[in-house]
This record gives C-alpha cells, sequence and structure tokens, in this order.
C-alpha cells in the first residue's frame, strides 16, 4: 500500500522534502513508519518508547494520540504528517 508522508519545519529540513510517497504492507502501523523515518533520517520522533510529548503525529487530520498512538494501523492512500515542537508565545 501506498501512504503520504508530509513533514514540517526542521523535520522538512531534516527529510529535504515536504512530502514523500511510501510503499508499505499492509498491515502496518504508525510506530513501524516511524522507526524507519528515524533509522532513514535521524528523526527525534521517540522518548521513552512512545512518541516524544512536543512532536504530534497526525493520520488523515487527526492525532494518533488520540487513536491508537504508535499501534495506529494504517490503509492505502492515508497520508501521515509530523510535525516538530512548535514554541511561541
Amino acid at each position: 500500500m501506498t501512504l503520504e508522508l508530509r513533514f514540517f519545519a526542521n523535520f522538512r529540513e531534516a527529510v529535504g522534502q515536504k512530502v514523500l510517497e511510501r510503499d508499505v504492507d499492509g498491515d502496518t502501523i504508525v510506530g513501524d513508519v516511524l522507526s524507519d523515518l528515524v533509522a532513514e533520517y535521524d528523526l527525534d520522533l521517540f522518548e521513552d518508547g512512545d512518541i516524544r510529548p512536543q512532536v504530534s503525529v497526525m493520520k488523515n487530520g487527526k492525532d494518533v494520540y488520540h487513536l491508537d498512538g504508535l499501534d495506529t494501523p494504517l490503509e492505502d492512500g492515508d497520508t501521515l504528517s509530523v510535525f516538530p515542537p512548535v514554541a511561541g508565545g
């Protein structure tokens, strides 16, 4: 199946582009994709075995934290967006 991966701010800089298409197995979950991104681009996405609290990962516009977290299943055509920590005031 094919996923669209979107990156923002410093994650976009690390990956070198805003959008990637990635072919994955049919039983792939969010944690699998994020682990691959960490290995390939050295992104700082995990803390204590979970998604870092300051990082937002969205599946089709919904925060995976409110779905099944790292165990959120993915389907063909899904969009996974990865947002780095944001500060401001």
